[in-house]
């Protein structure tokens, strides 16, 4: 599959992290951030490696590099938030609330890992060989 123009995967992955972004604000401004378990962030990056893991589910991701890019890079990559899972370790720590920290820590990780498993095992071994056919892991 011929991956597409570096000008339009660009405006893509911008719009989509756009978009992305928004829904991770609106969700971390919806439910407040305080000095216990920051469990929003930790189900937006739960939920956005489970969503990423099943992009190439989906026949039109993969018939389109560009709608990959969009979701992929973009949508999900603006949605999960490596840089707010951080701060917010810090800030357990900062509080002395060390066992939350690495809990947090250690949860997001294994959570994560968890999800991108299961949407894996759902998805049909159809779905799976078109993905490696088609070159979207590469």
């Amino acid at each position: 599959m011929t991956p597409p123009p570096l000008g339009r995967a660009l405006a893509a992955a911008a719009v989509g992290g756009v978009l992305g972004s928004l829904a991770r604000y609106g969700l971390t401004e919806w439910h407040a951030v305080g000095t216990g378990f920051p469990w929003t962030v930790f189900a937006i990056n739960v939920v956005g490696s489970a969503l990423l893991a099943a992009l190439p589910a989906f026949a039109v991701v993969r018939r389109s590099p560009l709608l990959g890019v969009f979701l992929g890079t973009g949508v999900m990559g603006g949605f999960t938030t490596m840089s707010a899972a951080s701060a917010e370790t810090v800030t357990l720590f900062e509080h002395n609330r060390d066992l939350t920290a690495f809990c947090y820590v250690a949860g997001t990780l294994v959570a994560a890992l968890v999800a991108v498993a299961v949407v894996d095992r759902w998805s049909t071994a159809a779905a799976r060989a078109d993905a490696e056919e088609s070159g979207v892991d590469e």
